[in-house]
């Protein structure tokens, strides 16, 4: 119990971990600056660390859904996250594509604050100055964006799940009000999608490994191939309801869609009046170096107009960490079946988040903004041509638009993406997986080139440290 009295007393100090960019604690780590130092390895806390106390101490209340490593994360700043143990991580991770203006901006902790001491919640049996606020520019900043041209009303909720559900709810009642019977009820996804754990959201995602242990799914759920244009008329039929689909696959391993793809999905839910969803919660919100994904120029057809949805969902970076969710819907083909009642929340669309979004949706939109995430992405995969070309048997692809992107392992070494993960935080940087192998790099837009520079040296190292065990 002393180690975890000890932490305790130390979960105070993350205050000051971050008042001064210079202390000794923080030049242990890696520096871009001198290719004489490279990252220290400090391995993750012992056994009998004042974190492992800590975590042991606590874990006996928390139901056991995540496997995680042992530094317990304690401050962020920027493009920075210290743990309990003063060590501080480059985070290439963005709280998982998240906090795409970084950690504890100024700006949103100001706003936070402000609101804070003003008005948390309410209820939605009230008005609140800021949920139309938000939901009146979200719709006028996509529209200008050249993403989404019917978008026309948004419905708040609290994650990207639900989110999701909304839109599967929506889509249900649309094809209710086409069809009265009933028949037209179908949802159409695609493997290697993620939409959401709760039930609706996760009979859309078909994984085994999320499915199964809570099966049977919902009915009227259909699968098919990502990118197979050629199964559409037998995948998309008269009793489709809805098309959810992903512009760009985050968890699925951070695969792009075809233009021709996404715009055959057009034609064929036009064909058979059924709702098209992209879902953009992870690579939506100028991640792509558009404000959203599918308006993104590569995923522009070579003759004809790109594909629009009829329902759009994000989430993550709308609230930079501050838990919220939209659904956006098309004023021609979706809003006019949404009637009071279908849907509700109860802390959705409170003030305090859906000021945060407010000022979030502002900032992303920016054009210098989004200007620098195509230049830092150009960094990026710059860096990982080099190692693929240095790695060959390690790498085998390089996906993704933007600032979100992914290292295919090659078969060989697939399994080894954890190894490579650990090596990596070891050094001093955060780096996920996604798919079968894939190291998935979605750090905040706001990243510097010299941390990734940083970064892509610390990415050698690891693979160096995998290639030689």
């Amino acid at each position: 119990m002393s180690f975890v009295r000890a932490a305790s007393r130390r979960m105070p100090l993350a205050k000051r971990l971050v008042s001064a960019v210079e202390s000794p604690v923080q030049r242990r780590y890696v520096s871009a600056t001198s290719k004489a130092q490279t990252a220290v390895i400090t391995p993750d806390p012992a056994a009998d660390s004042v974190s492992v106390a800590f975590v042991n101490e606590r874990a006996p209340y928390l139901v056991p859904t995540y496997v995680r490593p042992n530094p317990i994360m304690v401050k962020g700043k920027g493009c920075y996250l210290w743990d309990m143990e003063s060590r501080r991580y480059l985070d290439l991770t963005a709280g998982i594509a998240v906090n795409s203006l970084g950690h504890c901006d100024t700006e949103i902790a100001k706003i936070i604050s402000e609101q804070a001491e003003t008005l948390v919640h309410a209820s939605n049996l009230y008005h609140n100055a800021w949920i139309g606020a938000l939901s009146k520019d979200l719709i006028t900043l996509t529209r200008e964006s050249g993403g989404m041209r019917d978008a026309a009303q948004v419905f708040i909720a609290n994650s990207g799940t639900e989110a999701n559900e909304a839109a599967i709810k929506f889509a249900r009642k649309t094809g209710r009000a086409r069809d009265p019977s009933g028949a037209k009820h179908e949802v159409v996804s695609f493997h290697n999608s993620f939409h959401g754990r709760t039930m609706g959201a996760l009979s859309a995602t078909p994984n085994p490994k999320y499915q199964t242990p809570f099966s049977p799914m919902l009915p009227g759920f259909k699968y098919g191939t990502y990118n197979d244009v050629a199964q559409l008329q037998e995948l998309v039929t008269e009793k489709t309801c809805g098309v959810i689909v992903e512009p760009i696959q985050g968890e699925g391993g951070v695969n792009v869609a075809t233009p021709e793809f996404l715009t055959a999905l057009r034609k064929r839910c036009d064909e058979v009046g059924a709702v098209l969803i992209f879902d953009e919660i992870q690579c939506g919100l100028s991640r792509t170096g558009t404000f959203w994904a599918h308006s993104h120029p590569s995923l522009a057809p070579s003759s004809g107009e790109a594909a629009h949805p009829d329902i759009l969902t994000t989430a993550k970076a709308l609230g930079n960490g501050v838990p919220i969710g939209a659904t956006i819907v098309s004023g021609k083909t979706v809003a006019e079946n949404i009637k009071p009642g279908d849907h509700g929340t109860t802390f959705g669309g409170n003030p305090l988040a859906c000021r945060v979004a407010h000022h979030i949706i502002h900032r992303l939109a920016d054009p210098a903004l989004q200007k620098s995430v195509q230049a830092k992405s150009d960094i990026l995969v710059a860096g990982f041509e080099a190692l693929k070309k240095k790695y060959p048997t390690l790498v085998s692809e390089i996906r993704g638009r933007g600032l979100i992107l992914g290292l295919q392992l090659s078969k060989e070494f697939a399994p080894k993406a954890a190894e490579i993960i650990t090596a990596a935080r070891e050094r001093g940087m955060l780096i996920i997986t996604a798919g079968d192998g894939c190291l998935r790099f979605v750090p905040p837009l706001t990243i510097t080139e010299e941390q990734l520079d940083t970064a892509l040296k610390i990415l050698e190292q690891a693979f160096e440290v995998v290639v030689k065990a």
